[in-house]
C-alpha cells in the first residue's frame, strides 16, 4: 500500500495534500540570513497527465516504486501563495488514470545551497523518512541535479503560436494617452507620462527594487594594465553591498591599454560566471551556483576547461580594438536563476512583502546600476557614456535596467523575447502564462494575474523600450529564434517611434520589418540576422556601429 502524505487521507481525491519538508544546506557555505526549517506546504489542486518525455527530463526516473515523479507548480506557505517549482509524487493507480487521485508527498522550496555537488538533504515527514529513506533519497539527489532546472515546468498551455495567421487580433494601451484620459502631444508632457508608466511596470511585471544601499564599496581585488598580449587594462572589482561579502559581487572590467582617456563602455550581465567570457586565465572563478548548459546547477571553482566557454557572446578584443570597454557581472552574483525563495543574492536586502515587489529580473537589473555606480568612479571609464546590453532574459534585464536608471547612456535588447521587447499581446511563442509557470521567480507576483489574460495588463513592452527614450535604442532578432517572436520586438522598437518624434528624435524609420542583414539605424535601431537565439559577431558590431553614430569620446 503506497505511503500517503502527512496528514492525507488514504481516500483522498484531488484535493490539497499536505507535507512538511526539512532542508538543511551543507556546510561549505552558508548564507547568514539562512537558517534550516520545517516548512509546511499545501499544494493547490491538480489534474495533469504524466507524458513520458516529462518523466526522461526528471532525471532520468521515470518511476519509484510505482511512485512517478510529477512537477507541482505552485504551493502555498503561512497562507501566501509562491511561485515555486516542486515535485510531486504520485502512485501507479494515479499515473495510468492520468490524474494525482492519491497524492503523496510534495517536495519543493530546494535551497539554492543544497545543489547536486553536495547532494540534496531533505525529509519528507516522520513516517516517509523512516519508511521511504533508502529509495527517497537517491532520487531527491537525482532530481535536485536535473530535474528542478532543466525540466518544462507543469501546467504549460497544450502548444504555442508560430503562425503569424493565427496571432489573436488585439488592441495595444495608448503610450501618449495618460491615466486621466488626456493625450499627451509635447515634450512638456512626456515626464508625468512617463512617470505612470514605469510605475505600472513596477507595481505588475518586474516589481519594485530599493535604492543602492547606502554602505556600499568597491574593492579592486585585481588590476593588470598590460592584459590580453597588451591590448587591455583588467581590473576585477568586487562591490559589497553590506557589512560583509555575504553580498556583493564581482566586476570583470577591460579597457583599451591604448586608449588616453575614459573610454564609453559596454556594461551586462553573463551567464555562467565571468571566466566565461573569455579564456583569461587571470579572470577569477565564480564562488557562487552556476548553471551548466544542460541547466544542472553545478559549482565552478575548479572548472578550468569552462574559461571563454562564452567568449563568442562577448567579442572582447573586438570591442577593445574599437576603442570600447567592456563591463560583465555574473546574474548569479545578484540572485541564482532559479526559485530559491529569495533566500540568497541581494533580496534578503530588502526581502520581497508584498505581490509588487522585486523579482528576479528586477534584482539583476538593480546589480546593473550598482556596476554603473562603479563604472562612474574607475579612472578610465566614462560613467555618463555607458551602454546596457543583454541577452535572452538578460535582455529583458537590460531594458528594465534601462527604463529605471536614465543614466545608462543606451539601451541594447538582444533577443529578448516574451517580457522583453515583444509585444505580449501577440501570444506568438513563448506568453505570459508559460513564462510565469516556467520560470516563477523572474517577475513580480503580480504578473501572474494576467497568464492568459494578456489584453487585461495595463502596459504592452512598447511602453517598456518607450521608458528609454530619448536615449539611443537598439532591438535586435534572429530570423529562426520564433519563440521570442521577431515581429513582435520589431513592432515595439517601430511603435516607440511616437514618443521619439514626440521629444524631437528620429524614431525607427521604417513602418515594415526590414530585411535580414538589413539593419535600420537611427536614434532606435533594429536588425534581424541569420540564425538561432544567440549573440553573434554580426550582432556586437551592428552594437558598436550604433554606438559609434551616439556615445561620444574624450
Amino acid at each position: 500500500m503506497p505511503l500517503q502524505a502527512a496528514g492525507s487521507p488514504s481516500n483522498a481525491g484531488p484535493q490539497h495534500c499536505i507535507s512538511e519538508l526539512s532542508a538543511g544546506r551543507p556546510s561549505a557555505r552558508r548564507s547568514p540570513t539562512y537558517r534550516p526549517r520545517t516548512i509546511r506546504l499545501e499544494a493547490l489542486p491538480i489534474s495533469v497527465s504524466c507524458p513520458p518525455r516529462m518523466e526522461a527530463k526528471l532525471g532520468g526516473i521515470s518511476s519509484l516504486d510505482g511512485l512517478t515523479p510529477m512537477l507541482c507548480a505552485q504551493v502555498r506557505t503561512s497562507g501566501k501563495y509562491i511561485a515555486t517549482t516542486g515535485v510531486l509524487l504520485m502512485d501507479a493507480e494515479s499515473r495510468a488514470s492520468g490524474a494525482i487521485s492519491r497524492p503523496w508527498a510534495v517536495i519543493t522550496d530546494i535551497p539554492t545551497d543544497s545543489m547536486p555537488s553536495n547532494g540534496i538533504f531533505a525529509r519528507i515527514s516522520d513516517l516517509a523518512g523512516r519508511r521511504r529513506a533508502p529509495r527517497v533519497r537517491p532520487a531527491l539527489r537525482a532530481l535536485a541535479a536535473g530535474a528542478l532546472l532543466s525540466c518544462l515546468a507543469w501546467g504549460q498551455p497544450a502548444g504555442f503560436n508560430y503562425d503569424e495567421s493565427k496571432v489573436p487580433s488585439y488592441k495595444l494601451p495608448e503610450i501618449l494617452r495618460s491615466a486621466r484620459g488626456g493625450t499627451v502631444d509635447s515634450a512638456s508632457g512626456w515626464p508625468d507620462r512617463r512617470a505612470e508608466i514605469l510605475k505600472l511596470f513596477e507595481e505588475q511585471v518586474y516589481g519594485s527594487a530599493p535604492e543602492a544601499p547606502p554602505g556600499m564599496r568597491f574593492t579592486v581585488l585585481e588590476a593588470d594594465g598590460a592584459a590580453l598580449g597588451g591590448l587591455a587594462r583588467r581590473k576585477q572589482v568586487r562591490v559589497d553591498f553590506g557589512s560583509d561579502e555575504s553580498s556583493s559581487m564581482e566586476i570583470l572590467l577591460y579597457t583599451p591599454a591604448s586608449a588616453g582617456g575614459r573610454v564609453p563602455v559596454f556594461v551586462g550581465l553573463n551567464f555562467g560566471g565571468n571566466h566565461t567570457v573569455h579564456a583569461d586565465p587571470a579572470i577569477r572563478m565564480p564562488t557562487r551556483w552556476v548553471l551548466d548548459d544542460d541547466g544542472r546547477a553545478t559549482r565552478k571553482r575548479d572548472a578550468e576547461e569552462t574559461r571563454g566557454r562564452s567568449a563568442s557572446r562577448w567579442q572582447v578584443e573586438r570591442l577593445l580594438e574599437r576603442g570600447y570597454g567592456v563591463a560583465t557581472v555574473y546574474c548569479g552574483d545578484l540572485d541564482p536563476d532559479f526559485d530559491d525563495g529569495f533566500e540568497n543574492g541581494v533580496h534578503p536586502l530588502a526581502p520581497p512583502l508584498s505581490p509588487a515587489d522585486w523579482g528576479t529580473i528586477s534584482a539583476w537589473a538593480w546589480g546593473l546600476s550598482r556596476a554603473l555606480d562603479y563604472l562612474e568612479t574607475d579612472p578610465h571609464t566614462d560613467g555618463s557614456q555607458v551602454a546596457v546590453m543583454g541577452h535572452s532574459r538578460l535582455g529583458k534585464t537590460a531594458l528594465w535596467a534601462g527604463a529605471r536608471d536614465t543614466r545608462f547612456a543606451m539601451v541594447i535588447s538582444n533577443n529578448s523575447g516574451c517580457g522583453g521587447a515583444a509585444l505580449s499581446r501577440r501570444r506568438f511563442g513563448e506568453t505570459v502564462a508559460r513564462i510565469n509557470t516556467r520560470f516563477p521567480h523572474w517577475f513580480a507576483d503580480n504578473l501572474n494575474q494576467y497568464n492568459g489574460k494578456e489584453d487585461s495588463l495595463p502596459v504592452d513592452q512598447h511602453m517598456l523600450l518607450a521608458l528609454v527614450a530619448p536615449r539611443p535604442l537598439y532591438v535586435a532578432s534572429a530570423e529562426e529564434d520564433s519563440w521570442a517572436d521577431p515581429k513582435g520586438e520589431f513592432l515595439a522598437a517601430m511603435l516607440v517611434g511616437r514618443v521619439y518624434e514626440l521629444l524631437g528624435m528620429q524614431g525607427l524609420g521604417v513602418s515594415e520589418q526590414p530585411a535580414v542583414n538589413e539593419p535600420v539605424m537611427h536614434t532606435v535601431g533594429y536588425h534581424i540576422r541569420t540564425g538561432k537565439h544567440d549573440v553573434t559577431a554580426y550582432d556586437w558590431e551592428r552594437y558598436m556601429d550604433f554606438a559609434d553614430m551616439h556615445l561620444k569620446r574624450n
